[in-house]
């Protein structure tokens, strides 16, 4: 188990539930639409979030964000040590740093010596396209190797000056990479790790990558907070966040809906019958599985282990719970029928 930190009142690590990040897109220094999107990102269910500090003003303007956030702030800093001390004085509840692009030993120790004083964790980032020439060099290039290494480094210099609340991401846009830096860091070190695959790109491929990196490490017991990064609104991350841990069994947050691919067997519109039955219950936060099957092949039987479900015929269907069938009803009067039922049970 990895040791726990805490950003703001949100646990990360030691058994605490994995938590769903994102980062604002909008200029921090823009304290009205920055926190706007930082309500919209709560609204999704985000639970941290990360706000770029390119310059003083941004540095300065978490102050004012903290004032209107109900979520904790993550201040990105990159190269400028002296914008993760004004951060940390501003009241940034975690500062995320990679210590080897921001300058000499004295000026890491600065940073740590201002969050240990303050409580505020530091999350290492490491990402392959910003490794450290000399372990480019040691290890012939990107590898989960090097940027293992990068990161306990970079972990050893914070302990050596007295720094323990240390969260670690190891990410590459490579999914095979990210999963195996990931892991090899699970084995030489207790450090929480927020899990992400960067620059994965717009929904339509980066919900895949990420399901594929993020998912798979979830399914192996690897990752204590997370971030779906995409080309697209912020939102959108959260989202599908919240999807992946749904589907690693992390989370029971509504329906779980599971319907068959269809096949030439098939009689009934059971595409259109699938995304009205998800349509319909989109509000509903019951923790059950919900089955749309298209035939009797696929019926009841199969999807026993739902806890309801719809299943088709020859223009008609019945519903089931639990397997066992309820009645029998005409295709057009399935979803109808199928949540009267749930309506019955107290479920909606």
């Amino acid at each position: 188990m990895t040791r726990q930190i805490h950003v703001g009142t949100v646990p990360v690590g030691g058994g605490a539930p994995v938590s769903i990040q994102s980062m604002c897109n909008t200029r921090t220094d823009d304290v009205a639409a920055t926190a706007e999107q930082i309500r919209r990102l709560a609204a999704a269910g985000c639970e941290i979030v990360r706000v770029a500090v390119p310059d003083a003003a941004a540095a300065r303007a978490i102050g004012a964000l903290k004032e209107r956030s109900s979520l904790p702030i993550v201040a990105d800093i990159h190269f400028d040590y002296k914008l993760a001390l004004e951060a940390a004085a501003a009241g940034a509840d975690k500062i995320r740093i990679n210590p080897g692009n921001i300058g000499s030993a004295d000026r890491v120790k600065a940073v740590a010596d201002a969050c240990r004083s303050r409580g505020i964790p530091i999350r290492i980032g490491v990402n392959s396209g910003s490794l450290e020439k000399r372990l480019l060099a040691q290890y012939g290039g990107v590898t989960a190797e090097a940027m293992v290494q990068s990161a306990l480094e970079q972990i050893e210099q914070l302990h050596r000056f007295d720094f323990e609340d240390i969260c670690v991401s190891l990410k590459s846009s490579h999914v095979p990479l990210t999963i195996a830096a990931c892991r090899l860091l699970a084995e030489r070190c207790d450090c929480p790790q927020h899990l992400g695959v960067t620059e994965s790109g717009t929904p339509a491929m980066g919900i895949v990558k990420s399901a594929m990196g993020i998912g798979g490490l979830l399914c192996m017991g690897i990752g204590d907070t997370l971030r779906v990064s995409l080309t697209a609104d912020p939102v959108e991350e959260v989202f599908a966040a919240r999807k992946i841990l749904k589907a690693a069994g992390i989370r029971r947050e509504g329906p779980d809906i599971i319907s068959c691919p269809t096949c030439g067997r098939t009689k009934i519109d059971l595409i259109a019958l699938a995304e009205e039955t998800e349509r319909r219950l989109a509000n509903c936060t019951a923790p059950i599985t919900v089955a749309v099957m298209g035939c009797a092949v696929n019926g009841p039987g199969e999807a026993s282990a739902a806890d309801y479900g719809i299943a088709g015929g020859d223009g008609e269907g019945v519903v089931f719970r639990r397997g066992q069938v309820v009645r029998k009803v005409s295709q057009d009067k399935l979803v109808d029928a199928l949540l009267a039922l749930m309506e019955a049970d107290g479920v909606l």
